[in-house]
């Protein structure tokens, strides 16, 4: 397995471009926007700095690591020779269908078509192909260079090979894979999200501020943020997608999403991305101001 497609030029997108570069596979990373791959590959360079700044790599392995990428706007084009493509578009189910029909149509049949989907079903994605048993999850954790969890999602027609293959090439770019099972939420989110969404109703109900909830998970509980800093940083808007996932998937009240979540999405407050959520951000500022809403 030698040349891996990345499908998506976004934050997950150009972090798991960045991996697999770095560790010498041939990578394509694929956008249908030209100004979407331009700052994902400006974004790689920037992290390969800060790497080369605190002596991780050297400058001839950033030099092979740039080289290694490649871009490309069409998908048919990008995932022609392609061993392995994973997609890490939008967590949106229509849309992740449609690349993965695309995908089949271009690819080999001994591809591997993995997603990083973070709670769809990869038996209804793998539905749409030819090869089922080639379909496998890939759920990176960001940001994807520093964090070491690849959670492994089987299909309901996942063959052992699929995922034998893909523990071990994720070993090969210095990943910890754990393997689930294909359930809503796999494991990561059905227990993170409950937790966030658990965060977001006390604030609601107005058990405790912001500030005071975050610091009861992080001193408490030694999480390194809090779970509304945590929220802000995966965005507001992929809560609430994860959220209804889990809702729909188990049709249990548990899982509903708080109101105020929907409110704010609605109102685009997507935390970190947008500028606020839970908290104010200011570009160059590491200081963490509570939103004016919750003041």
């Amino acid at each position: 397995m030698k040349n891996i497609s990345v499908i998506g030029a976004g934050t997950m997108g150009n972090g798991i471009a960045h991996v697999f570069a770095m560790n010498g596979f041939k990578v394509n990373l694929i956008d249908i926007s030209a100004d979407a791959l331009d700052k994902a590959l400006a974004t790689i360079e920037k992290n390969l700095d800060r790497m080369l700044s605190k002596e991780k790599i050297s400058e001839q392995e950033k030099t092979d690591t740039l080289a290694n990428l490649t871009k490309y706007t069409d998908l048919a084009s990008g995932v022609k020779n392609a061993d392995l493509v994973v997609e890490a578009a939008t967590e949106n189910v229509d849309l992740k269908l449609k690349i993965f029909k695309q995908i089949d149509e271009n690819t080999s049949d001994e591809c591997i078509l993995a997603s990083n989907t973070s709670s769809i079903s990869l038996t209804k994605i793998a539905s749409v192909t030819k090869n089922p048993d080639k379909v496998i999850g890939m759920h990176f954790m960001n940001p994807v260079p520093v964090m070491k969890l690849v959670e492994i999602i089987n299909g309901y027609s996942t063959s052992k090979e699929t995922t034998n293959t893909i523990v071990e090439l994720s070993k090969k770019i210095g990943k910890i894979p754990v393997p689930a099972n294909d359930y809503p939420g796999f494991v990561a989110n059905r227990i993170l999200i409950p937790m966030i969404n658990e965060a977001i109703i006390s604030l609601h109900e107005g058990v405790a501020g912001v500030a005071e909830i975050d610091n009861v998970m992080k001193l408490g509980m030694a999480h390194p943020m809090g779970p509304l800093q945590l929220a802000d940083f995966i965005g507001l808007d992929v809560v609430l997608a994860i959220a209804n996932v889990l809702f729909e998937g188990f049709g249990n009240p548990k899982y509903a999403p708080c109101p105020l979540l929907v409110n704010m999405v609605t109102a685009g407050y997507m935390g970190r991305k947008s500028g606020e959520g839970f908290y104010k951000y200011t570009k160059g500022s590491k200081d963490l101001v509570v939103s004016e809403m919750f003041v």
